[in-house]
């Protein structure tokens, strides 16, 4: 217990401080493994090659890691580069894929998730001469600090920010049973998941302070249990919560399933959830993608220059982070005013929270 209190006091430190199948058990998706033309090169004239490791949930995830298997993609054919994905199933097939993709000798591997720290951690000193990068995973969490390690982080306050206000707006002008309600559904409690939902009640609070924002957690290690979510969406529209904004992955599209059926708005995350249908207000963005693609076009140009030990920040001012498509049932009215809060957001004037209160 003591060890566990470490650590997440540890990752409370780094959120606020934000200012191909192997014997080892690598696995492809069962589509197979895409490799891209040979004819990009690294500094040195070799082909330049990339493995992309997702974490448990899978590719059809429709969000965090089918969006860092479109970045993948989108170098293959925008930079030309040799890429490949390994697809992680279960939790103990992580080191095994991050190993094997070094072994391989992939120039990047890019390991996809928060959970990926430990497994960065233990695989990244033994490949000295790999470039790694985590999506979601603080370099500051790595014990052993291995200088070919690069976080790429994003400020996901400013997103759930964005689509809280969006909430919040809808509460005032429905309130159920004369109350203000909206609800957020997390899958863990994990810094990326807090910093959308911290994000999310305050953006809620600043377009209508009458709001109540009901916050639970799934306790899905796998993001993808979407009865779990469900239960918990289910629960918050019974407390008359006008909006349910679902951070959890394959997870959450039970809690946007429970919305769709009780006549509710749903919120999608990472990606643009508005294909699920007309009781989508709106998504969180993040854009994975965005962060796969440039962190692969920076690795290709510098080569060994490509500097580890530190992290990337992604945001609103980058345009990494923001909201999506808008449901046509939400008045023009509110865009404008989410529009002037994203003005604002990219100009530093507002900087949402990064832990929930």
């Amino acid at each position: 217990m003591k060890k566990l209190s470490l650590l997440w006091a540890l990752i409370a430190v780094v959120a606020l401080a934000l200012v191909a199948v192997t014997a080892g058990g690598a696995k492809t998706d069962g589509a197979g493994v895409a490799a891209g033309p040979a004819t990009a090169s690294a500094p040195g004239g070799e082909t330049f090659r990339v493995a992309v490791v997702t974490d448990i949930g899978g590719l059809n995830d429709k969000g965090f890691n089918s969006l860092a298997n479109k970045g993948r993609l989108d170098a293959q054919k925008q930079l030309g580069v040799q890429t490949r994905v390994f697809v992680t199933r279960t939790a103990s097939e992580r080191i095994p894929n991050l190993r094997a993709a070094a072994q391989q000798g992939y120039d990047l591997v890019i390991g996809v998730g928060f959970l990926m720290f430990e497994p960065l951690n233990s695989v990244a000193p033994a490949f000295p001469n790999t470039k790694f990068a985590g999506v979601d995973v603080p370099f500051e969490l790595l014990k052993k600090k291995p200088k070919n390690v690069r976080g790429l982080l994003f400020k996901e306050q400013e997103a759930g920010y964005l689509v809280g206000y969006f909430a919040g707006l809808q509460a005032a002008r429905k309130p159920a049973q004369g109350e203000h309600v909206v609800g957020a559904i997390g899958a863990l409690k994990i810094p990326s998941i807090d910093r959308f939902i911290a994000g999310y009640q305050a953006g809620a609070k600043r377009a209508n302070p009458k709001v109540t924002v009901l916050v639970n957690y799934a306790q899905d290690s796998t993001f993808s249990d979407q009865a779990k979510c469900k239960e918990q969406a289910l629960n918050q529209i019974a407390n008359n919560a006008a909006v349910v904004f679902q951070v959890a992955g394959g997870c959450g599209l039970g809690a946007l399933s429970a919305a769709k059926e009780k006549g509710v708005f749903g919120i999608g995350v990472d990606s643009d959830q508005s294909f699920l249908g007309p009781h989508m207000l709106t998504s969180a963005l993040k854009k994975v993608d965005v962060a796969v693609l440039q962190t692969i076009r920076a690795a290709r140009q510098q080569g060994a220059a490509f500097r580890g030990g530190y992290n990337v920040i992604f945001d609103v001012k980058s345009g990494a982070v923001g909201y999506g498509k808008v449901s046509p049932r939400i008045p023009r009215g509110d865009i404008t005013k989410v529009e002037a809060i994203r003005r604002q957001i990219a100009a530093g004037t507002i900087r949402p929270p990064q832990a929930p209160k």
